[in-house]
This record gives C-alpha cells, structure tokens and sequence, in this order.
C-alpha cells in the first residue's frame, strides 16, 4: 500500500466542488474514488484485512462463506480491487470459476500480480456496466465494501441481475449500524470534525447512495431490484488491537473523509484518535496499546427459483 500522506491532501473533482459549495455529480464521485484508489492502491485489503470477528474472520472471509466449499460455480467480485476475496476463494475451491471487475486499473495490477496463473478473468470496468459478462452466467455475485460508494446503484442492481443465473445469489459487505460497535460513532466523527475543518459541508452529501447506509432502506433496495428473491442483512463486528498509533492510522483508512487531510492535519488526527482508541495508560505511543471495533453488514439476497 502507498503512503496515505498526500502532501497537498487529496484533490479531486469532488472535493473541488464541495469547497465551492456545488453538488458534485457521479462522475465526480467517480474521479473522487479512483484518485484515492490510484495514489493509495491496497488500502482497503490493508485496513479491512487487520480486523476481526469474534469467530476470527475478516470481513473477506465472512463474506467468502457465501460460497460453498466444494462446488463448481461461477462467481463474480465485483469491485475485486486488489483481489484477497478471488484470492481466499481459489485457494479454497479450485474448481470455481472466478471472474474480477474493479474501475481502477491500478488495483488490477495488485490483483494479477497476486492472482498470477490462477485463471482468474480480470477486467477493468465500472458496476454500471458489466457488458463482459453474458447474461444469466454467474452463480454468485460478490461485493466486499463498495456497493455503499456506487452511484447510481440501481443500474448496478439491474446489471447483477441480469448476470446472476435463477437460482443465484448476491451477497455484499457493507456498513454496519453505527451503535453495534462501541465507540465507532466517535470515531466518525472525530475524523469528519477534521476534515469539515477545511471543507465544511463535507459529510452534507453521501459517497454513493444513502440507501445502502441504512438495513431497512437497504433491505427495501434489494427487494424492489430482486422482487422474487429472499432478502437477508446479517450484522457483525470486527475489531482490532496493537500498539495504538498503528490502530489509529489502520482505523482512519476506513474512512474516505480522512484521505483529504493534509500531513500536518492528518498528524494532529491521528494523535487525537490514539487517544480515544487507547486501552492502556503507557508512557509512549509505541508501547500503549489501542482497540477499534467497527461495524459491518452482509446483504443476502437468493434468487428463486422460476
């Protein structure tokens, strides 16, 4: 993963339209996305890969669970970004066959260096618009955290229905209810007081569609896509601990908004944020120890059968 520490911050379509206080449209959500992914490639395996659940799975792996052991399907990740979810599912099943799409040719590159000779179909595109992929080809359709930032989601929705066979499933990692995991909501909002510092009406606008955010709208979303299907949103914490300035630089990767922070403000955040995740009372930063915990979903939804 490259250094998260852009010297001037981020600048992008999206953050120049926020400043001047303009609505910024989809494709500046895209650009907004793609330069966080190009000057920051791996960032999410780096971040998600480091928290746990109580069973002691990563949210790749709580996702992967979706397909079985020892079939023989075919499944797309969509949004595969540097490829640890193809990667968990080949070195489990060498029998599926595995297809990744991801918008930034960046995280492909990550994803075919770590995929190399697997067989795995890799194709840059955007979720809008999987036009590579016949219809009613796909078993199941994977989408570990970004189903949140896609917008607009109904063509998404449309297109993974299209793809998925009728008898296949759709299952996505998205977030969590903030309440589930203690002391996320203060996170949050540390991180966004910072940023709002320098763009006030940062956080007055979603990345991606609101709906997705929420279990009930959610839920509401993918039965009007899929209106013969069951729906099913699970809710589950993962956490991490260890010396807690590399909590605290860990947990400020999941969020978008702190990526727009300058080095001098991201510094100051992240001093503020290990105390907050602190657990222990120690002398230096290297040696007390912090926690995060943070919430996550996984939508379900099976197609029936016709």
């Amino acid at each position: 993963m490259k250094n998260i520490n852009n010297q001037n911050g981020l600048n992008s379509i999206w953050t120049k339209s926020l400043a001047r206080n303009l609505h910024p449209n989809g494709n500046a959500l895209v650009d907004h996305l793609k330069t966080i992914h190009q000057e920051n490639t791996g960032f999410t395996e780096a971040c998600a890969s480091s928290c746990r659940d109580e069973a002691g799975r990563n949210s790749y792996e709580w996702l992967s669970e979706v397909v079985p052991d020892n079939a023989s399907l075919s499944v797309l990740d969509l949004a595969c970004g540097s490829g640890p979810l193809l990667k968990i599912l080949f070195d489990r099943n060498k029998n599926l066959n595995l297809k990744g799409i991801d918008m930034c040719p960046e995280e492909l590159v990550l994803a075919k260096t770590r995929l190399k000779n697997s067989g795995v179909n890799l194709i840059e595109s955007k979720a809008q618009n999987l036009t590579a992929i016949n219809d009613n080809s796909i078993d199941i359709v994977l989408c570990h955290w970004a189903l949140t930032l896609m917008d607009p989601i109904v063509p998404v929705l449309d297109e993974v229905k299209r793809v998925l066979t009728s008898e296949g499933q759709f299952a996505a990692l998205v977030d969590g209810p903030m309440n589930v995991a203690s002391g996320y909501a203060e996170v949050h909002d540390l991180i966004y007081s910072y940023v709002q510092e320098e763009i006030p009406s940062y956080g007055e606008i979603d990345l991606g569609d609101p709906r997705i955010r929420g279990s009930e709208s959610l839920s509401n979303l993918a039965h009007k896509a899929f209106p013969e299907a069951s729906v099913t949103i699970e809710t589950n914490v993962v956490s991490m601990e260890g010396p807690v300035t590399k909590v605290a630089e860990i947990a400020s990767g999941f969020f978008y908004a702190a990526f727009i922070l300058k080095p001098e403000k991201r510094k100051l955040m992240i001093k503020n944020l290990s105390n907050m995740l602190a657990i222990s009372k120690v002398s230096t930063d290297n040696e007390r120890q912090g926690r995060f915990s943070m919430p996550i979903s996984r939508l379900l939804v099976r197609q029936s059968i016709k």
